[in-house]
């Protein structure tokens, strides 16, 4: 299989992300969503509005999000909307939280554990996606990008547990009990991903993820753990298999010795798993070959 390109740019702008995005040659048309984690109150590492609205309005994009599945902020839809007001989003952009009226059920054909991916209803009016991702660790999947962006966070609070279990329960209230092996959530991350992939379809998808910020938890943590290595730069793709792996590598192969409490989290979650999984599923290559502007 050819190599996939991942683009890369060192210098986190708002110029850059505009640039990164065209080097993609993929022109999103009709109603476009950005999908971003718009981070829990008390967190503050999450993508900065002022970094991303340029090419937000560049693609007359919506941003895009769902509401969470555990206890915070965001799991209800009125205090979700109050924490996207504090930190900025709605002074950029329209913003639509996806599962507000609801939700639905895609199809995940040939997964290695979901049979259906529970989404927000929103998703249907939506004719593309910038999967726009702030790269950062992850207490429970060891690190978050495209792929977690693409699949937990498209999925509604109850999706969301359906994922997380492996798809053993559909509610938030039972998800704690009912954890599965850890490689077999990080499969259904990957078969979420392909459900999403497959109704939107591939070429009306692009990628980008920012790796700034890299704290060893999620933008979902209302208390996360300060950087301890420095940011790494912009990349961006139309193969998230590739996108996410090139991050990944980016940080095992940095020569700054803060990477060792992320590379730790990484690893002592195989992380890595969702990426090989998506692999395995034909959603993208894990070779890759970078381009450098």
């Amino acid at each position: 299989m050819e190599k996939s390109k991942v683009y890369f740019t060192k210098d986190i702008s708002p110029e850059n992300l505009i640039k990164i995005y065209d080097a993609l040659g993929r022109d999103l048309k009709g109603k476009v969503a950005v999908k971003i984690s718009t981070g829990e109150p008390g967190g503050h590492n999450f993508l900065n509005p002022n970094l991303i609205k340029d090419l937000i309005h560049k693609l007359n994009g919506t941003i895009v999000e769902c509401n969470t599945a555990y206890g915070g902020r965001r799991n209800k839809t009125d205090e979700h909307w109050k924490a996207i007001k504090e930190h900025g989003f709605l002074d950029i952009a329209n913003v639509d939280l996806m599962d507000e009226e609801g939700e639905m059920s895609i199809p995940v054909e040939n997964g290695f554990h979901l049979k259906e991916n529970i989404v927000g209803s929103h998703l249907k009016n939506y004719d593309s996606i910038l999967i726009l991702s702030h790269f950062k660790g992850h207490a429970m999947g060891g690190f978050g990008g495209a792929l977690k962006n693409m699949s937990i966070g498209i999925g509604s609070s109850n999706g969301k547990a359906n994922i997380h279990t492996a798809g053993k329960v559909k509610t938030p209230e039972e998800l704690w009990d009912n954890l599965p092996e850890q490689d077999h959530f990080l499969e259904s991350m990957a078969d979420a991903c392909k459900g999403v992939m497959d109704y939107i379809g591939r070429e009306n998808i692009a990628y980008i993820n920012v790796a700034n910020n890299l704290s060893v938890d999620c933008d979902c943590d209302s208390n996360p753990h300060t950087p301890e290595m420095k940011d790494l730069g912009i990349f961006a793709s139309l193969d998230p298999v590739a996108l996410d792996q090139a991050c990944y590598d980016a940080v095992i192969n940095s020569d700054d010795p803060g990477k060792a409490a992320l590379i730790e989290r990484m690893n002592s979650r195989h992380g890595i798993r969702t990426v090989e999984a998506a692999n395995e599923l034909g959603l993208g290559n894990r070779e890759y070959e970078i381009i450098n502007f």
